[in-house]
């Protein structure tokens, strides 16, 4: 690891942190701190709706114990918070927010939120995809696993079909070697569907996780009783929350609503955990040849499925 990539690391802390006002004394011009805005938070937004107790809240945050205390008392003496015995267990302790407390922090939530508007607003469509796509990103690969992502399918957007096809292809390229031949039929592939869909009998969808594109998927006509599934795709960060299987169920549900009789697509066996969706979504293999393409010797598989 190089002292530039660390240098470029604090460099970036030391911009956001004055960007989103971590430096003024007050966050949001609030008598309050970051963290002490990040503990009304929690309990404003408990999992599961109960009580949060100190132990629980202490482990989300990563504070110290004696710290953790110190705030609980300052925002009991503003009374923004309760203390109280646990029911289960009268060895632990339990926090709550006064009525006051929850009008506090929903001021503070509403400051947050015009402010991250603002600076969003100051971009442009294709930037704040960008900032997005960069922020998932970031935490992704740092770790963030704290809950679940929401994962987002919705139709194509203009952009997003040039997406497909860079992703497609640098993807395949480093992944299996696929050289520009591929790129070539995807981008075809794409070509034809904007060239005149038919949103009664054509769809695609692209998934999204924090704003950030990270699959696809296309079902076009093959002929009036059949559709294709084509193009599926997940990126490597979003793979394992199942996004590939609901991208192949929304398929089967809308060429089944279209009024097709079945479904096909076609693979190559080397893409195996995507015929491991194929096969759970019901699709078989109804026949496979040897060909040459992408710069490999490959074997294309056809797979279908009634509907």
């Amino acid at each position: 690891m190089s002292d530039e990539s660390v240098a470029e690391v604090r460099a970036f802390n030391r911009f956001y942190t004055r960007v989103i006002g971590l430096l003024d004394q007050g966050l949001l011009g609030s008598p309050y701190s970051l963290t002490e805005s990040r503990v009304l938070w929690e309990l404003a937004n408990p999992a599961d709706g109960s009580p949060v107790e100190v132990g629980g809240l202490r482990a989300a945050l990563g504070l110290d114990a004696g710290y953790l205390s110190r705030i609980l008392v300052r925002l009991s003496s503003a009374g923004l918070i309760v203390r109280e015995r646990s029911d289960g267990d009268g060895r632990r302790r339990t926090v709550q927010l006064t009525q006051k407390g929850r009008a506090v922090q929903k001021e503070l939530d509403d400051r947050s939120s015009a402010d991250v508007l603002g600076l969003l607003s100051a971009l442009s469509d294709d930037e704040r995809d960008r900032l997005l796509d960069a922020m998932s990103t970031v935490r992704r690969l740092l770790g963030d696993r704290r809950s679940a992502p929401v994962v987002v399918l919705r139709p194509p957007r203009p952009g997003d079909l040039g997406w497909v096809v860079s992703r497609n292809a640098a993807l395949y390229a480093q992944e299996y070697g696929w050289d520009a031949s591929y790129e070539a039929l995807v981008a075809k592939i794409v070509a034809d569907y904007a060239a005149g869909p038919d949103p009664a009998r054509e769809a695609v969808w692209i998934a999204e996780v924090g704003g950030a594109r990270v699959g696809c998927v296309f079902c076009v006509r093959d002929d009036d009783e059949t559709a294709r599934l084509r193009l599926l795709l997940v990126e490597p960060a979003a793979r394992g929350l199942g996004i590939g299987g609901r991208l192949v169920d929304e398929c089967i549900a809308f060429a089944r609503a279209a009024g097709y009789r079945r479904m096909t697509l076609w693979t190559n066996d080397v893409l195996a955990a995507a015929r491991r969706i194929y096969q759970r979504a019901g699709f078989t293999l109804t026949d496979q040849a040897p060909h040459r393409s992408f710069g490999h010797d490959l074997t294309g598989q056809n797979w279908s499925r009634e509907l």
